[in-house]
């Protein structure tokens, strides 16, 4: 069970302003300010009808790096379809529709999360780029999609075991269909740079409402296309 529809946006409207990302300032999106109020609110929602804990509300710094990175370079998505793998706010997806992209889905498992990239989109005039889907791509019923996008884009997609080792299959799945999968990590535990070369580095504020530090060295990777030898054991 999660808010109704119509909820969603009044919602959001409540408890975020509009602003921008430190790395980002070319794009608009609807931020929490006061991050206790909103995480209280989404745990009594939470509560009550089974909300996730408002991850959208916040530009993480592993989505505000990969959007400074395909804004700086625009050939990277220019012409091409863009995935946002776990959206969240949706930073990354609206930076490659502003630099060109043909089309971009940003895909999420939370409802709330495509609300607000929807609104984000409308905010930066690029609703008729970006379209949305709930979805976990990682599950055996999803399919996978190999093929469907030209680039991929993940940003702070390991910071759990569990779901680090199945996004790491998924996007190696993408690779091996020819897509230019790019990831980005600002250190969390259980991210594996196998099979992975440096693209980027920036230095993310942060806050420590939400880090542990004010500043994230954050990498951006490419995935590599598996060898022979790799698809053949994968």
């Amino acid at each position: 069970m999660s808010l109704d529809e119509a909820e969603r946006g009044p919602f959001i409207q409540a408890h975020t302003a509009v602003a921008t990302a430190p790395l980002v300032p070319e794009v608009r999106l609807h931020l929490a300010t006061e991050i206790t109020p909103l995480w209280q609110a989404s745990e009594d929602l939470l509560r009550k009808t089974g909300v996730p804990p408002p991850f959208w509300a916040f530009a993480w710094p592993g989505s505000q790096a990969l959007a400074r990175y395909v804004l700086d370079h625009p050939d990277t998505v220019r012409g091409r379809t863009v995935l946002d793998f776990a959206a969240g706010c949706g930073v990354a997806g609206l930076a490659a529709a502003r630099a060109g992209a043909a089309s971009v889905t940003c895909v999420d498992i939370d409802p709330m999360a495509l609300e607000a990239v929807t609104m984000n989109a409308a905010l930066n005039g690029l609703g008729g780029t970006v379209a949305t889907a709930c979805a976990d791509l990682t599950s055996d019923e999803s399919g996978g999609g190999e093929g469907a996008w030209g680039v991929i884009l993940a940003g702070d997609v390991c910071y759990e075991k569990p779901m680090a080792e199945r996004v790491t299959r998924f996007l190696t799945r993408q690779a091996r269909a020819d897509a230019l999968v790019l990831l980005a990590d600002p250190g969390r535990a259980y991210l594996t740079r196998e099979g992975m070369e440096t693209v980027a580095r920036f230095a993310v504020p942060t806050t420590l409402e939400l880090e542990d530090r004010t500043l994230r060295e954050t990498t951006v990777l490419r995935l590599l296309r598996p060898s022979n030898r790799e698809q053949e054991g994968a």
